[in-house]
């Protein structure tokens, strides 16, 4: 098996990619396994890692990888792939990376096409046995920690109480909303800085978690609310979002921060925060938006960029792990590799496609010219 990892780390739509698809330690392992692997130049560069680091382990090295696209059997991407890349690609070559598949029809339908087998990372099922390969997870804890090292930056005060010879320091009030991975992570991290915080999430079985990390649960009383089987916070109605606005505003208007986390599956995010209630908040306070780019979560944030709304520093520059690329890729590359581990076949030295399989039946998106998740097709059949 031949696997291919391009050097993803040009500017695209003023982004700039610094994670890798893989690091020394899972290329050596894959080798190990009898896999050929081969790595464009500076691939890892952004990320910490030099070509050496990859040639030391038994990866090949090329400048130019249009001729070894054609003899590519695994590619492995940190994003979805370019026309130029996959167009490149032999039929049933696999793809994996973050598709995005929900908000790119056209591509998705062009793989499908070309005869490609497309994993996206998204779509790994939340399963005990699939959570070392979740790499949606893995990124989001780094999330969680990135938001609240952006938040203190902006914040014209500091976190944690100090007592000084001029008079006590208040520590500082942080709200999360949200308390998935990323608000958890976020949780942690905000108390770890000293501190107060107070999260909210719409599932109430989560406040144990939230308490356990040292911080307070706000409770409101929405009605039925729960989780999907994904272990996604389902979506709320019209008087349900009214009513958690109007319940929040408070201790949105009481912050020093608040961290919105809130995303939903498959579709776009929830606005929880409107202009009036940022209005309420202390001038330079700070608002970071983890969802700015997929739609925003608050209401006058902008993707990629730091902005002041009604006095307030609304952060949505969203790409959060590429602040800690090198620890981002080496989450990245344990999730990728620990997806080919659970399906190599040692005897083939391939990697084997079940599509019976729970995991490959929830990831595998598009298969021999067809696209094979019934979730995608009814959100294409309806869009």
């Amino acid at each position: 098996m031949k696997v291919l990892i391009l050097n993803e780390g040009l500017e695209k739509l003023g982004h700039t990619e610094k994670r890798c698809a893989v690091s020394p330690s899972s290329v050596k392992r894959m080798v190990n396994r009898g896999v050929t692997v081969v790595v464009q130049k500076n691939a890892g560069v952004l990320s910490g890692y030099a070509d050496a680091d990859f040639t030391e382990v038994g990866a090949s090295l090329v400048e130019n990888a249009d001729d070894a696209l054609k003899e590519t059997d695994l590619l492995l991407c940190v994003n979805q792939p370019e026309e130029a890349v996959y167009s490149q690609l032999k039929a049933n070559a696999i793809v994996v990376g973050h598709i995005d598949p929900f908000f790119q029809q056209s591509l998705v339908e062009s793989l499908a096409a070309r005869k490609l087998t497309t994993l996206s990372v998204e779509m790994i099922p939340r399963s005990s046995r699939a959570q070392k390969m979740d790499a949606l997870s893995s990124q989001a804890s780094l999330a969680g920690y990135v938001m609240v090292m952006q938040a203190t930056t902006h914040l014209p005060s500091i976190l944690p109480m100090m007592m000084t010879p001029s008079g006590t320091i208040k520590p500082a009030k942080v709200y999360i909303i949200g308390a998935g991975v990323a608000g958890l992570q976020a949780i942690a991290t905000a108390k770890r800085l000293g501190a107060n915080v107070l999260a909210y999430d719409t599932r109430p079985v989560v406040a144990e978690q939230v308490e356990s990390l040292g911080g307070k649960f706000l409770k409101i009383d929405l009605g039925e609310t729960g989780q999907t089987k994904d272990g996604y916070a389902k979506e709320l109605t019209d008087e349900q979002k009214q009513k958690q606005q109007d319940a929040q505003r408070d201790a949105i208007a009481d912050s020093d921060i608040v961290i919105t986390t809130a995303q939903l599956f498959g579709r776009r995010p929830p606005q929880l925060i409107s202009k009036d209630t940022l209005a309420l908040m202390r001038p330079g306070s700070v608002v970071v938006d983890m969802a700015a780019t997929s739609g925003g979560n608050v209401e006058g944030s902008e993707p990629g960029k730091v902005v002041t709304v009604n006095g307030v520093t609304v952060i949505g520059t969203g790409n959060w792990s590429q602040s800690v690329a090198k620890d981002a890729t080496d989450m990245y590359a344990n999730n990728l590799y620990n997806l080919i581990d659970e399906f190599f076949d040692d005897e083939s030295k391939a990697f084997k496609l079940d599509l019976e399989d729970e995991i490959l039946a929830g990831c595998v998106i598009t298969h021999d010219g067809e696209i094979t998740n019934d979730m995608l097709k009814n959100a294409y059949q309806g869009a």
